[in-house]
């Protein structure tokens, strides 16, 4: 079934090296970032999280003499990562009334920070980005033992941020409804292919993880860090439990673009052949928390339309931002690629993937077009 996906990209030292230099050749923007913060009416569960709230990171495009910031991302102080220059609260670019809305979900334990470069990659383009950063399962607070285990919930938070953003007094009347995608990766990339239909089947990912098969996904390196409790599960998370195998597909995304997926043993592989809409899935042969014989390449071999993308040499955590020079020692594990491994050049490749992809499942689906628009100058 495997000869059903498309190995594309196999890359060598010179193709590394062409790639770096055409980074950002396209951005037809300057990038505006902001945060909202969305706190659904509905009773729902928040995995015993601190913040009974979905913060999220925008994303957006900019008009192209916005004045712009470089910026770096992690602790005060103790900077991991650098960001991409951007303008906090800038207004929406004025050249087009609508643009299309890219969901984000991040990593285990991660936030949407650290995908940083893709999503300002994408504004840079033309896409609104929002990022969740999933309640229970996020660096920017303490981490439960419910948000590493109810992992469906997380579709749930991504649909709940949509509704947000269309409601949104500023973003609601700039997003074209009928081009809604979404980006995952790694848990993240299970979470928008539960968006696109799948289905969680954990009686099956709990036989794989008895199996001498079982990988790194049935024992995820933060999980070390999770709190250890020995009370039972709240009646809320008990109740999610009964509904893991439910469908939250939302029809409002028309596609995805999955990076590094994981827990493709848990995905009911029935659902996986019903999805209807376009998938891209991009990984590195060299991940060894997300292995891709048991995700990206078991995913793949139950959708039968799905292009599959390989990046030679690349990691699990190539595909985190790019660090700056001090935490390359500081956060080895995150930031030491191996010898001629070049994360910039990845992350070029994966960046124009997702252009190409979305450009053709999104912009150039039969649907509305996004007119021109009269100049405006709200703000977010």
């Amino acid at each position: 079934m495997l000869r059903r996906c498309l190995i594309a990209i196999a890359l060598t030292a010179a193709s590394w090296a062409h790639a770096d230099t055409g980074r950002h050749a396209d951005d037809a923007y300057r990038v505006g970032q902001t945060v909202r913060t969305f706190k659904p009416d509905a009773p729902r569960e928040w995995r015993g999280a601190q913040t009974n709230a979905l913060v999220t990171r925008i994303w957006y495009p900019a008009d192209s003499t916005t004045p712009v910031v470089a910026h770096d991302i992690g602790p005060p102080g103790h900077p991991i990562f650098r960001g991409h220059p951007a303008a906090d609260n800038a207004a929406v670019a004025t050249n087009r009334a609508r643009y299309p809305l890219l969901l984000l979900s991040h990593g285990t334990a991660g936030s949407a920070d650290e995908l940083d470069w893709l999503a300002a990659a994408l504004a840079s383009r033309g896409y609104i980005v929002a990022g969740v950063n999933h309640p229970g399962n996020n660096a920017l607070e303490p981490l439960t033992r419910e948000g590493f285990v109810l992992w469906w919930e997380r579709a749930t938070d991504l649909s709940e941020a949509l509704d947000g953003m269309l409601a949104d007094p500023t973003f609601g009347k700039r997003i074209d409804p009928e081009r809604i995608g979404a980006v995952g990766f790694s848990l993240g990339g299970y979470t928008i292919l539960e968006l696109a239909g799948a289905r969680t089947d954990l009686q099956a990912f709990e036989s794989y993880c008895r199996g001498p098969a079982a990988d790194s996904t049935c024992h995820p390196p933060a999980a070390k860090n999770e709190p250890v409790r020995a009370e039972p599960l709240s009646a809320g998370a008990v109740a999610s439990l009964k509904r893991s195998g439910a469908s939250y597909r939302d029809p409002r995304v028309k596609a995805v673009f999955a990076l590094a997926p994981a827990l493709g043993k848990a995905l009911d592989e029935q659902s996986l052949a019903r999805i209807a809409i376009p998938i891209r899935l991009v990984a590195g042969t060299a991940d060894t928390t997300a292995p891709p014989p048991a995700n990206i390449l078991h995913i793949a071999q139950f959708l039968p339309h799905a292009r599959v993308s390989m990046i030679e040499g690349a990691r699990h955590e190539t595909f985190l931002d790019t660090c700056v020079a001090t935490a390359v020692s500081t956060h080895a594990a995150l930031c030491k690629e191996a010898p001629g491994v070049d994360r910039d050049a990845a992350h070029t490749l994966a960046i124009d993937a997702a252009v190409d992809f979305f450009q053709s499942s999104l912009i150039d689906r039969k649907g509305t077009t996004a007119p021109l628009a009269a100049r405006s100058s709200e703000s977010p």
